[in-house]
Order: C-alpha cells, then structure tokens, then sequence
C-alpha cells in the first residue's frame, strides 16, 4: 500500500511540531534537531517538516512505496511521463537510507517516489549536503500565484478572498 508524502521547510521547528501536533492529534513519530515526522494513518500520510535553509513553505510531495516491486511499478508510470526521472540508489537522507526517484511535475514542483530500507542517524550524506533542504534535486522553476489570485487560503480581508475549489 502507498502513503502520501509531504515535505514542508519551517522557520521555527518548536512552534510548527507543537501547531502540528495538535492538528493530527499525535506525536510525531521521529524528533531531530532540524526534522520531525509523522507516520500517520488517519489520513495515511508521511507528514515531514525540517528546518534546514530551504525556503520556507512546500519543500516537495512524495509517494512511499513499500517494496521493491511497488517502486518499479512507480518508474515505469514515471517514465512513461517524462524521459529524465532521476534515480538515487541507496541514498541517505531524512534519517532513512531509500531507492528513490525523482521528477518535477508540469509547475516545477518535486516529486520523490520512494522504498526506504532504513533508517540512519544522520539526516543526509555529508559529501552531498548542501544549504538547501532535504536530498531534492534542482527543480524548475516554480508558478507562483499573484497575491490577488483566487485561492482556497483564508484572506486577512474577507471581501478579497477567492471562491474555494
């Protein structure tokens, strides 16, 4: 079975594993200096957050396989899509050793589909850190939303707020 990943970068880890908490009503199940994740299963979801120079918002989305099998079902659909879907073997990060492919989707926004083996104390590969967050490849660049578009998110003046979708 599959889970959903989502992957957030946050200014201030204490107050955003606190906010987060409570909204899942659980603990998270992994706690670092710079990371915290939940495993939940109401909604299914690999929830992480991690404060390590990305910018804050959206780092990347992610489907977690359980097996080897369930991975090369997900390349073969990846591939199908777009020709240059990125694979990394047996790599560290986020706490975990995993095979893992990446693409960008048709906004420039990451996906990770990815079978994780293990996991390690360290939250990536020294050689490979860089500045920026957690083990996502250079992506597109993204389309941003103009501040008077309409959008689902709560406006701080209500008769500027869009329809919901």
């Amino acid at each position: 079975m599959k889970r959903l990943h989502v992957h957030v970068s946050v200014d201030d880890l204490a107050a955003s594993i606190k906010f987060y908490s409570g909204m899942f009503a659980a603990e998270p199940t992994v706690v670092k200096s710079d990371y915290a994740k939940w495993m939940l299963e109401d909604p299914r979801v690999n929830f992480a957050i991690s404060r390590r120079g990305a910018e804050v918002g959206l780092n990347h989305l992610g489907i977690q396989v359980e097996s080897a099998e369930e991975l090369a079902q997900m390349e073969s659909r990846l591939q199908s899509l777009q020709p240059d879907v990125q694979l990394e073997a047996d790599t560290a990060c986020c706490y975990a050793k995993s095979d893992k492919y990446w693409v960008n989707d048709p906004s420039g926004i990451a996906w990770e589909t990815y079978h994780t083996l293990d996991t390690i104390p360290v939250f990536g590969e020294p050689e490979k850190a860089t500045a920026t967050a957690c083990c996502v490849p250079a992506a597109k660049p993204r389309i941003r939303l103009s501040a008077d578009s309409s959008c689902c998110a709560p406006a701080a003046d209500k008769s500027k707020a869009g329809n919901c979708c």
